[in-house]
């Protein structure tokens, strides 16, 4: 069975949206609740729950994260930079797992994988940290050979592959193969590489369709999909609509 993360950022980004310039930024009269909304995710079958708290703390808060975990039933997937600033958040937050991504201030959601082959020594000292630190690590990476190996070579125990170009490629029937096959191929080298591999980004309730044809990929973290559909069918019937999907 593909398991399914919920990615809760959002319905921060809806929070911010109005009350970003309040000092208490969670519970109380602050809404839509990042931490209610999980443990909500959680009752409807999600099998662990992630929040990126970014460096700009655009949306998730850490007091967000905090609050969370208090009352967390599954396990909480932490996604952040690897800034110092960040990886030493991580350690004090202690997560049951980081998911390192790349951050840019300008654009408005991760936009592809980390270069793991080109930051090879801060990756390894992150993923060293962690590990030490009874923390497993993801690599968020496009499905890459040569990002899937140095990954491997730096010790990361997991690695996430960006889903994005074939999130995309999905509504052109000509580049929609090619870019499953290139998803496939990066499940088939992580797995003999010994990663595990979970995938995310830009998975939806059409594209899914496509998606659970990677059999081995361990997890799927979905985000924005399921939130946007909870507008109008509510939070519950999304997340348990999407878990259907993945393993019909």
């Amino acid at each position: 069975m593909i398991l399914l993360g919920v990615n809760i950022d959002h319905v921060a980004t809806l929070r911010q949206a109005r009350y970003r310039d309040e000092a208490e930024t969670f519970g109380g009269f602050i809404e839509p609740d990042p931490a209610a909304m999980a443990w909500l995710a959680e009752d409807a079958g999600a099998d662990g729950i992630t929040m990126h708290v970014r460096e700009d703390r655009r949306h998730v808060q850490v007091e967000d994260v905090q609050r969370y975990q208090e009352k967390m039933k599954t396990r909480l997937n932490l996604e952040t930079s690897m800034s110092l600033e960040m990886v030493q958040l991580a350690q004090e937050i202690r997560p049951e797992s980081v998911c390192l991504v790349p951050e840019n201030r300008k654009e408005v959601t991760t936009e592809g994988g980390l270069d793991v082959r080109g930051n090879m020594e801060r990756a390894s000292e992150v993923v060293r940290e962690l590990v030490q630190n009874g923390i497993p690590v993801s690599m968020f990476i496009d499905p890459d050979p040569d990002q899937l190996e140095a990954s491997a070579e730096i010790g990361a125990p997991w690695v996430e592959l960006h889903t994005g170009s074939f999130a995309r490629a999905w509504y052109d029937s000509e580049s929609r193969q090619c870019e499953l096959d290139i998803l496939s191929e990066g499940m088939r080298i992580g797995t003999e590489l010994g990663l595990r591999v979970n995938a995310g980004h830009g998975i939806n309730y059409e594209n899914v369709e496509g998606a659970r044809k990677l059999a081995s990929i361990y997890e799927f973290n979905i985000g924005h999909s399921i939130i946007s559909r909870s507008l109008t069918t509510g939070l519950v019937e999304s997340v348990q609509k999407m878990k259907s999907l993945l393993n019909e």
